[in-house]
């Protein structure tokens, strides 16, 4: 096996005969040996979307993870050992999910030309947690859904839709799954507007994944092929109803971008104000900040997020908003 590679290999089965659990598809089997220390536990966690996504979740020290691949649905079970990252796969796209699976872990992360010593804050974090890597699942379009779930909305909102219209508009994932769990619709304009208000998706937020859905083919190939983060912006942003926060977040969950900024978020701007000056700054002013970092800006904005320097609440939590019809 060589080294920072995935490996492909049947997996074994118990006889039928001597397992009463449901039988499953044969799944492949892959090993990872990363060839940097890397945190794959944090990097993959990264993708889940909240404590109730049904298409992530860890059990027992296992990583669910169901996803909608270019060959098909796959579900991948990840156990993260010492020295190597053990998974198994099932589904038509299992092959697929299995080559994918370094990079989902972080391995093309690159923290070269990375300086944590421009503030001591990041120098001591950066020390703390230098196998810190940025995932990627190279699944353009469900990247930009979630993000899109996620505009101007509290996370509780947008989890909760994200829950509710993969679990009846989802397809079931394969396998010997801890619950049912579920991969993004194959065709999200076929989700019907009264399915998008229970979920309790507001109409800019669904309109705007159904506009995108019809260009979707050209969206993957267009943000597959740019060479940098500002192409990108220029592919996600000539959608409707998407703007720079939303293609930020598209880019770091699709391709584990380590430089995008989620300009125009609700508190990450007072957040890296605080963490690096003591005081709270406004989007030009966080921009300001992370200049320094250039080409690791995001990678900054994940080291602030685990240096535990978070500003006192002073007031009450955002409500959730409801509009549906009771």
């Amino acid at each position: 096996m060589t080294n920072g590679a995935a490996t492909r290999m049947p997996g074994r089965t118990a006889s039928p005969a001597r397992d009463p659990r449901p039988r499953h598809e044969r799944p492949l089997e892959s090993e990872y040996r990363p060839r940097h220390p890397l945190d794959a536990h944090r990097a993959i966690a990264y993708q889940q979307r909240g404590t109730h996504d049904p298409a992530q979740t860890t059990v027992g020290g296992v990583i669910w993870r169901a996803s909608r691949t270019p060959d098909g649905v796959a579900t991948l079970a990840i156990r993260v050992e010492r020295t190597r990252i053990r998974a198994a796969a099932w589904g038509p796209g299992a092959a697929w999910a299995l080559d994918q699976l370094p990079r989902l872990c972080g391995a093309d992360d690159d923290p070269a030309g990375f300086e944590p010593h421009h503030h001591p804050l990041i120098a001591e974090v950066h020390r703390r947690h230098a196998d810190l890597r940025l995932s990627r699942t190279d699944l353009v379009f469900d990247a930009l859904a979630s993000a899109i779930f996620e505009q101007k909305v509290t996370a509780l909102q947008a989890f909760g839709a994200w829950r509710m219209i993969l679990t009846w508009c989802g397809e079931r994932a394969p396998g010997p799954t801890p619950r049912p769990m579920f991969a993004p619709p194959a065709d999200w304009r076929l989700v019907p507007s009264w399915t998008w208000h229970r979920a309790g998706l507001e109409p800019p937020q669904s309109q705007a994944v159904v506009r995108a859905a019809r260009r979707r083919a050209s969206i993957e190939a267009a943000a597959s092929a740019a060479s940098d983060g500002d192409e990108r912006d220029a592919v996600f942003t000539s959608l409707p109803g998407v703007g720079a926060w939303t293609s930020a977040e598209a880019r770091i969950r699709a391709f584990g971008d380590a430089d995008a900024v989620s300009v125009g978020d609700y508190h990450l701007a007072h957040q890296v104000g605080y963490a690096l000056t003591g005081r709270r700054v406004d989007d030009d002013g966080m921009v300001a900040l992370l200049e320094p970092w250039r080409g690791h800006r995001q990678r900054v904005i994940r080291l602030i997020g685990l240096s535990g320097a978070f500003e006192p609440r002073r007031g009450p939590r955002v409500a959730p908003e409801d509009h549906r019809r009771r």
